[in-house]
């Protein structure tokens, strides 16, 4: 649906303002629908990427900082989202041999049954994205990047 229909506004000033409404539209959008999905495992979206981090460092440990460096959303405590992963059992925290101020983070094996599970049934999710062709996709990427730049 275009952009103008979903938020009720006929016009813009011009194409960027309509840009930059559209990316933070889409953006509510998708969020809306990663925390619908993750809720069925019990997760938000910041407590993933931290499991996915992890992941990807298994069976080396992280460390706070190197989860702030590589977190998507830059404004959440991961040492909060840390502390909350640990209750659940889904990783580790233990204190660090080298820097006593420092604490090493491992994902458990619960963490990754959990993303295993996750991760089949993660087309579920990606259906959020079937109106995108793979070029599409690929044209998207490129854009969003570009605009960082």
């Amino acid at each position: 649906m275009r952009l103008e229909d979903e938020i009720k506004q006929k016009e813009f000033k011009n194409e960027f303002q309509k840009t930059g409404v559209n990316i933070i539209f889409t953006f509510n959008w998708l969020d809306a629908r990663t925390r619908s999905f993750l809720k069925n495992y019990d997760l938000t979206p910041q407590q993933y990427n931290i499991l996915r981090i992890l992941r990807g460092q298994y069976p080396n440990p992280s460390t706070i900082n190197l989860l702030k460096e590589r977190m998507l959303d830059k404004m959440s405590d991961a040492s909060r989202l840390v502390e909350r992963l640990r209750v659940k059992e889904l990783l580790e925290r233990t204190p660090s041999s080298e820097d006593r101020r420092s604490v090493n983070i491992l994902i458990s094996q619960r963490g990754l049954d959990l993303l295993a599970d996750i991760d089949k049934n993660f087309h579920e999710y990606e259906k959020v994205f079937n109106s995108l062709t793979i070029e599409d996709a690929t044209i998207l990427n490129k854009l969003l990047d570009k605009l960082r730049d």
